[in-house]
């Protein structure tokens, strides 16, 4: 177990801060304040550049992705702002209603989130809320209209504040946490034209059109991870908990669902650019303009095709190994022989 939680952490490069000093958990009540009210995130809409996040905040807000299976969850993350840097030191769950497209938050959620925050307060933990959480099961890590809507309405009223998106489904197919962290620029503000610099990733083809949208409203920061000596007991009791529920699941099995769903969309854009081609090929001009290289419609089709065969081959060897594992130790316990 502990060479499998070494290895999570490698995978999603979580780095250990000082041992001795703990900087990232040290809370300075009149820096902040000072931060505050200065507001230098008002003059400049790309201001927050970078999110640090907690082993232990990471691993709740994936835990609890992963506990609303197709509706989407929601949360609120603690921390505190270092120059253009949000640092994360904890998360936790709000007692919201999910659908398997959106999250609603009531007037009950907000009773919650202001006796949740006294509480650490009284017990001498003194961080702010700076941001929420949320999931996208199985659609990928991006922020759609009512989300820039919702993002907004908080930076408006308790700036500095951000937003994060986990797509539980893609992170069991994976085996690394897939998140998104995101700010949304001032509705006056048209940012610079994109050089597409971005990197791909697969959107459902009942989601392209809202994606696209809304993709110039918002941007994304750079995500990394941290843990420290302080909280290295509580992510050892969370872990054996996470271990226990990822080691005794296949993936495969536990998304089956998200697998058919995904070679069912895979299925429907290869129809969409098999029309598109055919009409082109008439000489009509088919739903919009020819595109060429990595931007074709087939390009992504190979795309999100060698995605689905690289996860379902590593579910596969994923079983293997485990069946291995356990039925050999099962095997040898039969076996042994009497004393």
């Amino acid at each position: 177990m502990d060479s499998s939680q070494k290895a999570w952490e490698l995978e999603n490069a979580i780095k250990l801060v000082d041992p001795h000093r703990d900087a990232l958990y040290s809370y300075d009540q009149a820096e902040q304040t000072a931060i505050a009210s200065s507001r230098p995130w008002k003059n400049d809409p790309h201001y927050f550049k970078n999110v640090r996040i907690s082993a232990v905040a990471l691993l709740k807000m994936v835990m609890h992705a992963r506990s609303g299976g197709p509706l989407e969850i929601m949360g609120l993350m603690q921390g505190k702002i270092a120059g253009d840097t949000f640092v994360v030191t904890d998360a936790f769950r709000l007692p919201v209603e999910g659908t398997e497209t959106r999250v609603n938050a009531s007037a009950e959620a907000d009773e919650y989130v202001v006796q949740y925050l006294q509480s650490c307060r009284d017990s001498g933990r003194m961080e702010n809320a700076v941001g929420w959480y949320h999931s996208h099961p199985g659609y990928g890590c991006w922020l759609s209209g009512i989300d820039v809507s919702t993002q907004m309405l908080h930076q408006s009223h308790e700036d500095p504040f951000l937003a994060v998106v986990i797509d539980p489904d893609r992170t069991i197919s994976a085996g690394k946490v897939e998140i998104g962290a995101f700010r949304t620029f001032p509705q006056d503000y048209k940012p610079p034209a994109s050089g597409g610099g971005d990197e791909y990733q697969t959107i459902p083809l009942n989601k392209i059109e809202d994606f696209g949208a809304h993709a110039s409203q918002y941007y994304s920061l750079e995500i990394s991870h941290y843990k420290s000596s302080l909280d290295s007991y509580l992510l050892e009791l969370l872990w054996n908990k996470y271990w226990v529920s990822t080691i005794s699941q296949s993936p495969l099995f536990t998304n089956r669902e998200y697998s058919s769903k995904q070679m069912l969309d895979l299925s429907q854009k290869i129809q969409k650019a098999q029309k598109a081609i055919q009409a082109q090929a008439r000489g009509g001009p088919g739903p919009g303009p020819k595109a060429t290289g990595k931007d074709s419609a087939l390009d992504k089709i190979v795309r999100d095709s060698n995605k689905i065969t690289g996860e379902e081959i590593t579910g596969l060897l994923a079983g293997e190994v485990k069946a291995k594992l356990f039925n050999g130790f099962e095997a040898s316990s039969v076996e042994a022989p009497a004393p």
